[in-house]
């Protein structure tokens, strides 16, 4: 007899039909093999009493504190922990609980049917500008075309051109500074019909840069403000281009003077719904959803973002995490410079695949190729 202690991040549908179990069982096994641990707040105290003996009953469970079953308080605070399977139950019997458990099942049948993607797309950085934080992506515009060309061999399917930094406190420019400065850069993109060997991005909230890029082959409209303008809707439906809707509280001149939040998660979902609803409102059908690292947010915002990434995946949009040498990672390492930040952003971008992420926003393209082949080749295995 040999016994094998597995991972339980590995593809275990792979393994169960190399053990040949026949296709209905892949799909009920594979369903228990997953476990979630689910936060509830304010849930009514009759409604987790509830909640807790239609878990057990099937399995699960759910943390509560102590008191519950007395109903000491009239609302609480608890953890659910249940597999796929589990979940899809409960979605089904809460239904026509009281207490707000209706509610509830239609949240748990969001997160079962939430599907991980199964590609990811490197999205490389040029910034247009000579002010963004991190000096080597700057480019004039040969040196642009030349870094371009060279993300395109390294492994980038999208290339992010933008003219004016949105780091902390950078300082604004003008519509027609901005444009002076992509401009010339997208003239050479459009001319050498790059836009044929991968999607570029415009990094801009401002129509008259975005109308010129799209006009120009682009096909993507990066948008930190995450749609507050209702002419980008217009424009980007006009040319049936994607959206990245990005969370920032604030702007880049005030995001970090003290960053607050009632609930991170909660609250940038909700923007995350808001803005989704406004975009589909205008017939824009291809929406990437980008948490925002960085733009108003403390370092523990920052993290819990990243760790808990599948949070937003019930919403049914691919997801963008750019981390790419960060603050952040200052904030961690004792204050380590820009150029010496490549390895502290591969280890969070890693973990943001890992947790949902399908787009990757850097700086360096190589690094990111190689980093996700080896896990890739490590989830094959």
């Amino acid at each position: 007899m040999i016994v094998e202690h597995l991972s339980n991040t590995i593809d275990i549908k792979k393994y169960l039909k190399d053990i040949n179990v026949d296709s209905g069982g892949v799909n009920i096994l594979s369903a228990k093999a997953k476990t979630h641990i689910i936060k509830i707040q304010e849930l009514n105290v009759g409604g987790a009493n509830i909640l807790k003996q239609d878990a057990l009953s099937i399995g699960a469970d759910l943390a509560v504190p102590r008191g519950t079953v007395l109903a000491k308080t009239p609302t609480v605070e608890c953890l659910l922990i249940a597999t796929t399977s589990q979940l899809k139950t409960l979605s089904r019997k809460e239904l026509a609980q009281p207490f707000g458990l209706k509610e509830l099942a239609l949240k748990l049948k969001e997160i079962v049917s939430a599907k991980r993607p199964k590609t990811v797309q490197i999205m490389g950085v040029i910034n247009a500008n000579d002010d963004s934080f991190y000096a080597d992506s700057r480019f004039n515009t040969q040196e642009a075309l030349t870094k371009i060309e060279s993300m395109i061999e390294e492994g980038a399917s999208i290339i992010d051109v933008g003219g004016v930094s949105s780091a902390p406190n950078a300082k604004k420019v003008s519509v027609e500074e901005e444009l002076s400065r992509v401009r010339v850069i997208i003239d050479l993109i459009q001319e050498k019909k790059l836009y044929k060997q991968v999607d570029f991005s415009i990094d801009s909230y401002e129509p008259e840069v975005v109308e010129y890029a799209l006009n120009a082959g682009f096909k993507i409209l990066n948008d930190i403000t995450g749609l507050a303008n209702d002419e980008l809707c217009k424009l980007c439906a006009k040319h049936n281009a994607t959206v990245v809707i990005m969370h920032m509280q604030g702007t880049p001149q005030t995001m970090q003077n003290k960053p607050e939040y009632t609930n991170i998660l909660d609250d940038v979902y909700t923007f995350f719904q808001e803005r989704v609803k406004k975009a589909e409102s205008y017939g824009i059908q291809n929406i990437i959803l980008d948490v925002g690292i960085g733009f108003g947010k403390t370092l523990d915002d920052n993290l819990m973002l990243i760790k808990h990434l599948e949070h937003f995946m019930s919403l049914g949009k691919p997801l963008l995490v750019g981390a790419s040498r960060k603050s952040m990672i200052a904030k961690v390492d004792n204050n380590v410079e820009v150029k010496d930040r490549l390895a502290g952003t591969l280890a969070l971008h890693i973990e943001a695949l890992n947790n949902g992420a399908s787009v990757l926003r850097v700086h360096d393209v190589k690094e990111h190729s190689q980093a996700i082949m080896i896990q890739e080749a490590l989830n094959r295995v």
